[in-house]
């Protein structure tokens, strides 16, 4: 087996020209930034729901247990289940914006509403 640097896969450049979905480059950059923390964090969730399930069945929390843990049906299905949530809440901003693009009648202002609620 040869030894891969994790380090410079992680940071080589991929092929081809990269992807925009904003015009502006500094929030494509904050994009990036906070995916590659949220992903971090969802590694770490995994882990520790590892150790979680590892304690319930009495075995014993080390490195090789938590590295060798494959989770069965039900623990996949509830890991699956709390990723979409997470990046829901992640990205909840940016789908609310593509919803009031698509729905231009649903885009009101916090004065808009507040005036509404007052009146009502």
């Amino acid at each position: 087996m040869t030894d891969i640097d994790v380090n410079a896969l992680a940071n080589a450049k991929a092929r081809g020209e990269r992807p925009y979905f904003f015009d502006d480059p500094a929030v494509e950059r904050v994009l990036s930034i906070t995916m590659a923390v949220a992903t971090e964090l969802a590694v770490m969730r995994e882990r520790m729901d590892t150790i979680e399930r590892l304690l319930e069945a009495g075995t014993p929390v080390t490195k090789a247990n938590i590295d060798a843990y494959r989770p069965g049906d039900e623990a996949a299905r509830e890991r699956q289940q709390w990723h979409a949530d997470y990046i829901a809440r992640i990205l909840r901003i940016v789908h609310q914006e593509l919803e009031a693009l698509k729905n231009p009648d649903l885009n009101v202002n916090s004065e808009e509403l507040s005036d509404k609620q007052v009146a009502g």
